[in-house]
Formats: structure tokens, sequence, C-alpha cells
């Protein structure tokens, strides 16, 4: 669990210190120093808005997501989320800028295997006093909203997230980073193990909430059928 003491926390987020949610501009990054660097285009997305990312492997998508959220620091250019220049944090502090205003949907869930269902959905509000004041009417109670609009029934709720399926899992994932209205949203390939009747359940869960909290939304899918539904689109090409 990050630190929850002082030496961590970041002044308060508000919305009107700006309309900027993400600024990318002149980033590079290299995972090997045998390999050339990945060159990333400039990127702006304000408050609210929708960022649909495409790409082949290898065109930089799940590396672009790493460095949304503070998981890695370019090697060049200036990264800003939410105002905050992400270079300028120390790692504890990145960690806590993650916890209290970002939601991540990872490709493998990253889910906790000897929790429950509800206890993983509910995980970031143990984590971050600030998503855990935003979830109504209390974070338990969301969790349960959010599991029945993504159809995990109350059934598997009190399970360990082991003994559900792939997309159930999947879906898990995704409620947990709805909670808490997170004012960034990073979605690495969330809708890949389901169908296509949850899939678009889970598309306008994703964007009706983020309206309601007027959250950016970056998403990552190979699926260009949802493109349509994000306010901006941008493909990603191998450089290399």
């Amino acid at each position: 669990m990050p630190d929850m003491n002082s030496q961590t926390d970041l002044p308060a987020y508000s919305s009107t210190i700006t309309r900027e949610a993400l600024r990318v501009s002149q980033v590079t990054f290299r995972w090997d120093q045998s390999q050339g660097p990945i060159a990333f285009p400039e990127i702006t997305l304000n408050n609210g808005e929708h960022l649909f990312l495409r790409g082949p492997s290898g065109s930089g998508k799940s590396t672009l997501l790493s460095l949304l959220g503070g998981l890695i620091l370019p090697d060049t250019g200036k990264l800003t989320l939410l105002g905050e220049d992400l270079a300028s944090l120390t790692s504890g502090q990145r960690d806590r800028f993650r916890a209290d205003h970002m939601g991540v949907i990872f490709q493998q869930f990253n889910l906790v295997p000897y929790l429950t269902t509800l206890d993983n959905v509910m995980l970031p509000c143990r984590l971050s006093r600030k998503r855990r004041a935003r979830a109504l009417p209390t974070p338990e109670k969301e969790a349960e909203s959010l599991l029945t609009a993504l159809g995990i029934p109350p059934s598997h709720w009190h399970r360990r997230v082991t003994g559900l399926s792939v997309g159930q899992q999947q879906r898990v994932a995704a409620a947990r980073a709805l909670t808490g209205g997170p004012e960034l949203i990073l979605a690495d390939e969330p809708t890949s193990a389901l169908d296509s009747d949850n899939r678009d359940r889970f598309i306008e869960l994703l964007l009706g909430l983020a309206a309601e909290k007027h959250s950016s939304v970056v998403f990552v899918s190979h699926d260009q059928s949802l493109a349509a539904r994000f306010d901006h689109q941008l493909a990603l090409e191998v450089t290399q």
C-alpha cells in the first residue's frame, strides 16, 4: 500500500486549475539501449474529453499508458497530467497522484487474488482518501452499483476473483478503475475478453460515468468499431 503520510501528499487538485486533462509534448522513451526510442506525437486532451488510441504491436500504445500513469518517466519531452509535471514528482508522489486521480484498467487485470470481488472493486477507496470521499453514497454501495451495471451478479460479489471467468475478471477490473470518480481513466484493451453485449454495456457505462464525473478517458483498443464513440482518435505507428 502506498505511504499515506504527508511527505507524499500533493496539493489538492481542482478542475478549475486547468482545462487540460493531459498534455504530451516532444516525449520519447527507450526501453532498451540497443533499440531506437519511441517518439510520441503531440497530444492535448481537455477535461471530460475521450481519446481512442490504436496502432499495431510495437507502436507504443501500452508504453504511452505507462508514461501517463507515471509508472515510467520519459527520456525527453514533457508530460503533464491535470496540471502536474510528472517528472517533477518523486516516485512516492507519483504513486499518490495515481491513487488519487487515476483509474487504470490493465491488460492483465492486476486483481488481488486473495480478495473478494467486492473488496477488489473497493480497493482504490482504501488506498486514497480522495477516492473514498467521492464514492457515493458509500464505497460499498458504489461498488455494488458498478458490479450490477457490468452484469456481475450478487452471488459473485463475495467470491475470490480467482473463481470468476476471464471476462468477469475483466469487468471487475473495470469497476475497480471507475470507483471513486477518478479524473482520468486509462484503459488498456479493456474489452478484449468481452462478448459484444458486455462490450457495449461496458462502453456505455464507462463513457456515461465519465460524462457524469467530467472524467477524461484514454482508451487503447484494436476494435475499430468502438472509435466513433470517442471525441478524438489517434493512430500510433511503429517508428523503428
